[in-house]
């Protein structure tokens, strides 16, 4: 592709259809060293070679430990960081190495809403300037003009259109949240990566801003990537979940089959650390036994040959270290659920739904 050139406009998907398609994306980061010449010595091998599908109106729930790659796969999929090799796919065009002119048509419906609600704002705008700021660059014009559409947002999200002139400051950190929401919603996306949008926030304002993504997601059919390494929120938010660790995705499945008949150890391992509530103080009341994994997460600079977990599997054999597992459909998966293992879990042991613990506010939006 030329720089002057400008990609057209993306076919309409179905309900159903993809949306977003990701195959192979690979992102590797440079490690300089040497003196007095510096070099590079290695690679931070931050995602390597991940495929994902969101379809048209699904939420899509990506979780995983810390530094495990979920947010740069969110920059990356908002172009926001450059791919090393994979493609990404919006609406059956290619936009893995499009050009800032060349993205111009599609910017508008891939926004994203960031993690920390403090250090995304700027303090020296105000409410209406941050939110009418996309309207602006894209040269969009609503009817009844930008600070009309601004109050209109700004009431969607259950705040005050008299805040338009206020300072990010003088609000709370939910509030502030509200705002990044209403500044993704300004150019009517058809996709928003949520990267981690709650988990700086209280659990009575993580629920109150859950809440809000859903309705959104509701009555404007949009779909979510929400990336997020708090499995209750997930469960509540999500249709499908990946799992991912050390820039690999090692399962992914339906809400259902993740939560409750988990194949691959890390993601077994994963559920059994959600904390139990127990109403009793009598030994093993909670009924779940908590699997700890020995050991640190290897470094993303140099991973383990074969299967990345091994080093951390209590089912670890030779096999596992020569041969990388495909994340592929294994036997007694439903259609849909992939694994990447070689020794994958017993599908006859099901954990129990109830084993994972909302937090309060969050169960009783579970409840509703």
């Amino acid at each position: 592709m030329t720089q002057d050139m400008v990609l057209p406009a993306p076919r309409e998907a179905a309900a159903g259809e993809p949306l977003l398609e990701v195959s192979g994306l690979t992102k590797y980061f440079p490690v300089k060293g040497g003196f007095p010449i510096r070099r590079t010595i290695g690679h931070v091998q931050a995602v390597d070679g991940i495929d994902l599908t969101v379809r048209v109106g699904e939420s899509f729930g990506l979780v995983g430990e810390s530094g495990c790659g979920k947010s740069t796969t969110g920059r990356l999929i908002t172009r926001l960081l450059e791919p090393t090799d994979g493609t990404i796919s919006y609406r059956g065009q290619d936009i893995s190495h499009a050009s800032r002119r060349e993205l111009a048509p599609i910017r508008s419906e891939i926004q994203m809403i960031f993690q920390d609600p403090y250090s995304s704002l700027n303090p020296r705008q105000t409410v209406g300037k941050i939110i009418s700021g996309p309207m602006e660059i894209n040269r969009i014009e609503p009817e009844g003009g930008r600070e009309k559409r601004v109050r209109e947002l700004l009431e969607i999200v259950g705040l005050n259109p008299e805040h338009y002139n206020r300072f990010p400051h003088e609000f709370s950190g939910g509030q502030r949240q509200r705002i990044g929401v209403a500044r993704a919603l300004a150019l009517e996306p058809k996709l928003i990566v949520a990267d981690e949008p709650v988990s700086a926030l209280d659990v009575s304002i993580q629920a109150q801003v859950v809440n809000l993504l859903q309705e959104v997601q509701r009555e404007l059919d949009i779909a979510f990537l929400f990336i997020a390494h708090d499995l209750a929120v997930v469960r509540h938010f999500s249709q499908r979940v990946a799992v991912m660790y050390l820039g690999k995705i090692i399962e992914v499945g339906d809400r259902e089959a993740i939560y409750t008949r988990p194949r691959h150890p890390y993601t077994h391992a994963l559920l059994s650390a959600v904390p139990e509530v127990s109403l009793t103080d009598e030994p093993g009341a909670a009924g779940r036994e908590r699997i700890r994994l020995a050991g640190d997460v290897p470094s993303p600079i140099s991973p383990p040959s074969g299967c990345r977990f091994r080093t951390r599997c209590w089912k670890a054999q030779d096999k596992c270290a020569a041969e990388e597992p495909p994340l592929i459909q294994i036997s007694g998966n439903r259609e849909g659920h992939l694994t990447a293992c070689h020794f994958p879990e017993d599908p006859t042991t099901e954990a129990r739904d109830e084993d994972i613990i909302l937090d309060p506010a969050l169960a009783a939006l579970e409840e509703e």
